[in-house]
Formats: C-alpha cells, sequence, structure tokens
C-alpha cells in the first residue's frame, strides 16, 4: 500500500488569470487550514503570457506548500492536469479551475462522502454565466449522457475530489479532463455528485466557446462511447 505525504493535492491549471492568482491562492490556503487539511498546491501554468507565470513563481516563493509547473506553450487543460496529477503526493487529489467561479470553500462539501465513493464531483447550481454558455453547457452535458449512457448533470464543474490512483486510468488525449467520471466508473470507481455554488466570473475571460465546448465535445464524446463499449473487464479465480 503506497505511502502518501499529504491527505489532499490540490490541483489547478492556469492559463492567462494573473487577476485572480492571489484571491484563489488565498482561498485555498485559508479553506484548508480552517479544516486543518494536510495539503499541498500545484498550479500548472499553461503558457500564460500575461504576466500569471511570474506571479505564480512569486507565490511559491512565499509559501512552502505550493508548487509550480510551467509548460513551454498552450498544450489544454487536460495535459495541464495530468502534469499535475504526476506530482501529486496527496492520497486524495482535488480539481479547480482558477477563474474562482467554483470557490475552495465548497471543498468541504464533497469530503464526507470519500468515505462511501472514491470520487466526489460538483454540481453547479444556479448557473452565472452568460447564455451562450449556459445553453452549450445544458447540450453539451445532455448530448454526453445519451451518447455514452452516462447520468452525469454537470460534467464540466471544475471541482472534483478523487482517489489518487484513479488519475492512472485517465487517458492523455485532448478533452479527456470532461470525462473524468465515466473512465472512473467504467473502471470500478464509485461516483458522487454533490451540488456546489457558482460565483460571476470577476477577472479575465472564459477560455471556452460554442467551437471548443460544443463541437470538440461531440467528437470526444463519440470516442468515449467507443472506448465504453470496447473495454476489457475480467476477475481472476484465486485459490
Amino acid at each position: 500500500m503506497q505511502n502518501y505525504k499529504y491527505d489532499f493535492s490540490i490541483v489547478v491549471p492556469i492559463y492567462n488569470e494573473i487577476k485572480n492568482l492571489s484571491p484563489l491562492t488565498d482561498s485555498i490556503i485559508n479553506e484548508l487550514n480552517e479544516q486543518q487539511y494536510n495539503y499541498q498546491v500545484i498550479y500548472v501554468d499553461d503558457g500564460s503570457q500575461d504576466g500569471s507565470s511570474q506571479k505564480i513563481d512569486l507565490l511559491q516563493e512565499k509559501i512552502n506548500r505550493l508548487s509550480a509547473i510551467h509548460f513551454t506553450k498552450n498544450n489544454g487543460q487536460t495535459a495541464a492536469f495530468l502534469a499535475g496529477f504526476k506530482e501529486a503526493e496527496g492520497e486524495y487529489i482535488i480539481t479547480l479551475d482558477a477563474d474562482l467561479q467554483v470557490s475552495p470553500a465548497d471543498i468541504p462539501k464533497l469530503i464526507p462522502f470519500l468515505k462511501d465513493y472514491d470520487m466526489v464531483i460538483g454540481m453547479r447550481t444556479n448557473r452565472n454565466d452568460g447564455l451562450i454558455k449556459k445553453i452549450s453547457s445544458v447540450v453539451g452535458n445532455g448530448v454526453r449522457n445519451f451518447i455514452t449512457g452516462e447520468k452525469i448533470t454537470d460534467t464540466g464543474c471544475p471541482l472534483k475530489v478523487f482517489k489518487n490512483e484513479i488519475h492512472k486510468e485517465f487517458y492523455p488525449f485532448k478533452g479527456m479532463h470532461r470525462f473524468y467520471p465515466t473512465l472512473a466508473r467504467i473502471n470500478g470507481y464509485k461516483v458522487k455528485q454533490v451540488p456546489v455554488n457558482h460565483y460571476p466570473r470577476k477577472y479575465g475571460q472564459s477560455k471556452y466557446g460554442i467551437n471548443n465546448r460544443m463541437w470538440r465535445g461531440l467528437f470526444d464524446t463519440l470516442v468515449m462511447r467507443w472506448m465504453k463499449k470496447r473495454i476489457i473487464n475480467y476477475n481472476i479465480k484465486r485459490d
């Protein structure tokens, strides 16, 4: 059985979020310290060009439990998550976005369910997004569930907590971060959804639109359906 250095590893992809970095960091540290968790924070700079990279390094110098990974260019959210997972030394991994639309204050809502589930994911209520983003999200989740046979209400919610070992089941393909709950389930892990709050974005701009949220997601969903039908499961008889 593997021994972990921390209880939790918080992995956050960062792409041009310089104004959010200080309040995000303060919120994570204040919340997790209040809960007396043993944790580390991993920021993955996904080729930022607005000064976020330098800001992350300054935060790393001041905060012992925070570490930084820097990509040489923008590789996308899935790549950023996978790079952070490989560095995670916690028994459980927590994922967040840097935009603060889902708050670290909701992390404790998910933790109690880890007694009975392997992955616990947030489900955003009272969405504070523009109309186009709301529509694309509803349609995207509906189509994704229809094609894959899933019942995930909000696969795009960035707040997730799961056993460290599960990330080994996540394929290194673009867009796979949308299917982490499905990948967990088809590999025998139990998944639970929990309602969390959703807030308006104060700083920066959303990185997603119709093209990269709906259409790319549709193609990825078809691939996931194929993988789900073709996965091999077996049990070995022991004397």
